[in-house]
């Protein structure tokens, strides 16, 4: 497995080197941001399973490599590793692109597990718009419309109607849209979701007469394939 490390504090980069060597991984090791976006792009397609990035590096902070490799509709998991612990630092990273983040200081063991289900999980390739029907929902740009017309929505709102959108078609349980739009740890009432569910429906669907988001009943909710 093929691992690009962009770490630009030198001692812990080569310690993150030399322990996932010896956990089997092959790593590549850069201490910039510049160096480590054009590793991550100019290498050929699929040339890493999995990249590793500081937020605060020098040339290009890890967000705007990843929202850059996103852009550029590069797939490769990523994991945001890094001393910043806010919420909004990882809500940030989420939002961009990241697939996971973790914090310093770290264990090697947790690090390595996480790296694995990464590279099990895979890159699959991600629309860079997302659409059902005349609906469109552009990640990338933060943008929703219906035929062309723009569509305002909140973060969270946002966040679910992607979520959905991502898994068209398919019915999504209140737990599950729970652990990816909140939180797996979400202590809060899971109503919420059915409160965020009628917010979407007041704007993507009722002033269009259209019935995007439906209810399946004892399953959850899906967006309709038609849109």
């Amino acid at each position: 497995m093929r691992v690009l490390v962009v770490e630009d504090e030198i001692s812990l980069a080569e310690t993150i080197r030399d322990g996932l060597a010896a956990a089997g991984f092959a790593v590549d090791l850069v201490h910039d941001g510049v160096d480590g976006l054009w590793q991550a792009t100019e290498k050929p397609f699929g040339a890493y399973d999995v990249l590793i990035l500081d937020i605060m590096l020098p040339g290009l902070n890890g967000y705007e490599i990843c929202r850059t490799l996103r852009g550029r509709e590069v797939w490769t998991p990523i994991l945001m590793l890094t001393a910043k612990d806010g919420e909004y630092d990882q809500a940030d990273a989420f939002d961009l692109g990241a697939d996971d983040y973790l914090t310093k200081p770290f264990s090697f063991v947790v690090l390595i597990a996480r790296l694995r289900a990464l590279v099990r999980r895979g890159a699959p390739s991600r629309p860079a718009v997302l659409s059902a029907g005349d609906l469109t929902l552009d990640p990338s740009e933060r943008r929703v419309a219906r035929a062309g017309t723009p569509i305002a929505v909140t973060p969270r709102e946002f966040a679910m109607l992607e979520f959905l959108m991502r898994h068209r078609g398919q019915a999504m349980t209140k737990t599950a849209i729970l652990e990816n739009v909140w939180d797996a740890h979400f202590t809060g009432d899971p109503n919420i979701v059915e409160v965020y569910i009628g917010y979407l429906r007041k704007k993507i669907d009722h002033p269009f007469d259209r019935q995007t988001i439906e209810t399946v009943r004892g399953a959850g909710y899906r967006i309709a394939d038609d849109g």
